[in-house]
């Protein structure tokens, strides 16, 4: 993790969420020629303290009586549902009842309770009785066995008013109707999810972020058999704790598998909700008091929104740039002027265009302005490197070698140090860069947020590259790394899952280049590369095909009789 002393702003610890529970109840509805998934949801009182206004599922706040065991041996139970499960469907299911008049509850006959039984319980009742006994009392049992977890949710960090929230599903229960109560809920109304999305754009339909990513997720779903049938595991189809940011000048929020995620949680830990994600070239981004980014301005389909690069260090102990990109003078003056001038190394993760060619007039813009000439590191362009990627430092780095900046900070001695980490695969000089002190790993190109890099032969090796994925995440695990900095895309969290996932994908395709292979044993790379990325827009083949290359040179090395 990064030091408390290098974070932005200080420590702010989030609100507790209250614990609470919603239900999705779900029916198929009659259209011409089959039915469609519907989900009930109702609009809450405009004065309500929370989201007043915005359409929602039922649900409420978990109470005493929801856990408590007298009323669990009121209700019907799978037996893998959990103690905490069945707690989380009795507030559901009471929830629904009190708001909606939706009693999922069953006679002993295993009928549904009806419209008398409704009428004879009421929505609200005394203190002193539990709403389990009082079904109990019409002899019914709650229907807590038919109520699953789809999902949950925690409220982000910045909410002053936070919810710990599971999201339940359940069918519709046969001859029941909805009634709002007309004190918490108004208005319900039963709506195919992508309906209740377009309304909602349309501005028709308020909704708050979990409802609309719920609903998202929901509308994938062809009918209430497809839904049980991905949630009977007893685990939820995802659970999510958004983070929020700024984007085109609007709070916008984000869940774990979003890109700009990770950049979150490194900038604003606890949530603050204030940091700018619009890529720009203009000014840099301070991610940590030691890490600024500056966007070059060429964003491309290679690029993404740009070469990242980044200025280690502060005013008291100077500081080293991390792939000052193509020779833009804009952007290295930028680069130059947001180190004060004071640069005192210049590092380039690998020699493609877009990452060293500013290194060498970098360096001379420090040198003209009076300060040591700072030197170039990195690996030499091996002889397989293109044309456009011939490089030579000033100086060759070695594996594992540690590049260190020492000054004096408001609270005394400060250092700041990068362990140099060998990582070819996307170019055969490519090295990564560890900030020991604060558990960050620069990518260079080797790890990317929102796309995969493209491996090359023949500098690019995939046999290669998958070795030193392997080597970071050791790394990795050594060092308690969380994030990691890459040269185009935002900032990424949970760096070892990161590696993991990134892993998985590129054995994945390697399984489907291999069957493209058998599948057609003298076809060209044009027919495999059909097969293998038929995932990926044909206009990027061009592209694929290059790193597809790389995996058949992979797959035939790993043949029997070619060790």
């Amino acid at each position: 993790m990064p030091r408390l002393s290098q974070q932005l702003h200080p420590h702010r610890e989030p609100v507790t969420p209250l614990n609470a529970a919603t239900v999705l109840l779900l029916r198929d509805a009659p259209v011409a020629g089959g039915t469609v998934l519907e989900v009930l949801m109702t609009r809450r009182s405009d004065k309500a303290s929370f989201v007043p206004g915005a359409y929602v599922f039922p649900g409420g706040g978990i109470e005493a009586q929801d856990g408590d065991g007298a009323s669990h041996a009121l209700a019907d139970r799978r037996p893998t549902q959990t103690d905490a499960r069945l707690t989380d469907a009795m507030a559901a299911i009471r929830e629904s009842f009190e708001e909606l008049g939706v009693l999922l509850a069953r006679r002993a006959d295993g009928s549904w309770a009806d419209a008398a039984d409704i009428a004879a319980i009421a929505r609200k009742l005394p203190p002193e009785t539990t709403f389990a006994a009082a079904c109990a009392a019409r002899g019914l049992r709650l229907a807590a066995d038919k109520v699953y977890q789809l999902a949950h949710w925690t409220a982000d960090r910045n909410l002053p008013k936070r919810f710990a929230v599971p999201f339940l599903v359940a069918r519709m229960p046969e001859g029941q109707e909805p009634v709002a109560d007309e004190s918490e809920q108004f208005e319900p109304v039963w709506v195919r999810p992508a309906d209740a999305l377009a309304r909602h754009e349309a501005g028709q339909f308020f909704m708050i972020f979990p409802t609309i990513r719920t609903l998202q997720r929901l509308a994938q779903f062809a009918d209430v058999d497809a839904v049980l049938a991905a949630v009977a595991g007893e685990q939820p189809l995802w659970a999510s704790s958004p983070r929020s940011g700024l984007l085109a000048g609007k709070e916008a929020r984000f869940m774990e598998h979003e890109a700009p995620y990770g950049e979150l949680a490194l900038v604003t830990p606890n949530g603050r909700g204030e940091h700018v994600l619009d890529w720009q070239s203009e000014t840099p981004v301070q991610l940590l008091k030691n890490l600024q980014r500056l966007t070059a301005a060429n964003p491309g389909v290679m690029t993404g929104p740009g070469t990242n690069s980044y200025l280690v260090g502060d005013p008291g102990t100077g500081y080293i740039a991390i792939d000052p990109g193509p020779a833009d003078k804009a952007h290295l003056e930028r680069l130059w002027r947001a180190a004060g001038g004071d640069i005192r190394m210049i590092v380039c993760t690998h020699s493609h265009p877009d990452h060293s060619p500013g290194a060498a007039p970098l360096q001379t813009m420090v040198a003209a302005a009076g300060r040591p000439q700072p030197p170039v590191l990195g690996l030499p362009s091996a002889p397989t490197a293109r044309a456009a990627s011939q490089f030579t430092p000033d100086r060759s780095l070695q594996n594992d070698e540690l590049l260190t900046l020492e000054g004096q900070g408001p609270d005394g001695k400060i250092t700041h140090t990068l362990q140099v980490v060998h990582t070819p695969g996307h170019a055969a000089n490519h090295v990564c860069l560890l900030l020991v002190e604060d558990g960050l790993l620069f990518s260079g190109d080797h790890i990317l947020n929102g796309s995969t890099t493209v491996i090359d032969p023949p500098d690019g090796n995939m046999a290669d590259y998958l070795d030193s994925l392997d080597r970071l995440d050791a790394l990795c695990a050594e060092h308690d790394v969380d994030f990691i900095a890459p040269a185009h895309g935002y900032v990424l969290g949970e760096a070892r899952a990161a590696i993991a996932r990134l892993k998985a994908h590129r054995l994945a395709r390697e399984a489907k280049v291999l069957a493209a292979m058998q599948a057609q044993p003298d076809g060209s790379m044009e027919d495999w590369v059909r097969l293998a990325y038929d995932d990926v827009p044909e206009r990027m083949w061009p592209v694929a095909q290059r790193s597809l290359l790389a995996h058949v040179e992979r797959i035939r090395m790993l043949e029997p009789g070619n060790d």
